[in-house]
């Protein structure tokens, strides 16, 4: 079930439309309060989330739908204005999962919620993470990309894995040294840099993904399909 928060009825009819003919079952709100009042009774696997709306913004709702345990792990795609950079990395840094840009087309919606279902949902049996051709075996710690093993220190290894559990994620470098090396650990802070270095070399293009936030940490972006890559 996806749930369509847009203002504009055009607008929204015509992503309803989409989305039932492609094989999603969809929803369509015109207001926050209406969608909070739909969210109570049913939780829908993803959220297609407009920034401006005429009760409450995006942004509000977002950092709202993160703050609450039991809608901290739905998928949200925002729908920003363009032009609107600020809100972009604001709604990246709050959590979202995926932005799209107005006036966008129809098929580019539904390939970004195809991405973006496939990244929430990994196959939790196997221990498999999948990014493009990247994958990522949490159980044999072996990543390899499209048949290719990559060899990867344990150390680069989990932050791989934190990175691809938490895309479109802003990861603070205190979360990172405490995930990754341990609460106790006194070294040196630039070990974090120079292992993300090494571990951008290692994976390639896919490196790429792999931002530096200045002053604060590291996301792991995805911005289209990752099924192209």
């Amino acid at each position: 079930m996806i749930y369509c928060v847009e203002d504009d009825n055009s607008i929204r009819e015509i992503e309803l439309y989409t989305l039932k003919s492609t094989g999603f079952e969809a929803i369509g709100f015109s207001c926050g309060n209406e969608f909070f009042k739909a969210l109570e009774t049913n939780k829908p696997d993803l959220i297609l989330l407009d920034i401006m709306l005429p009760d409450m913004d995006g942004v509000e709702i977002l950092q709202k739908l993160r703050k609450n345990a039991k809608t901290v792990d739905i998928p949200v795609i925002m729908a920003t204005a363009k032009g609107t950079e600020y809100d972009k990395i604001q709604s990246l840094d709050l959590g979202a999962d995926d932005y799209l840009v107005k006036p966008f087309g129809m098929m580019e919606m539904v390939s970004r919620i195809k991405a973006v279902l496939r990244r929430c949902k990994p196959n939790e049996n196997s221990g498999l993470l999948q990014f493009g051709g990247l994958s990522v075996d949490t159980v044999e710690y072996k990543v390899e990309d499209n048949g290719n093993e990559i060899l990867l220190t344990y150390k680069e290894f989990e932050l791989l894995k934190t990175f691809l559990e938490n895309i479109g994620k802003v990861l603070r470098r205190e979360a990172l040294f405490t995930k990754v090396w341990g609460e106790d650990y006194m070294g040196e802070t630039r070990t974090l840099d120079v292992h993300i270095r090494t571990l951008r070399q290692k994976i390639g293009r896919y490196g790429d993904f792999i931002k530096t936030i200045r002053n604060v940490g590291y996301r792991m972006e995805a911005y289209y399909d990752q099924k192209d890559i």
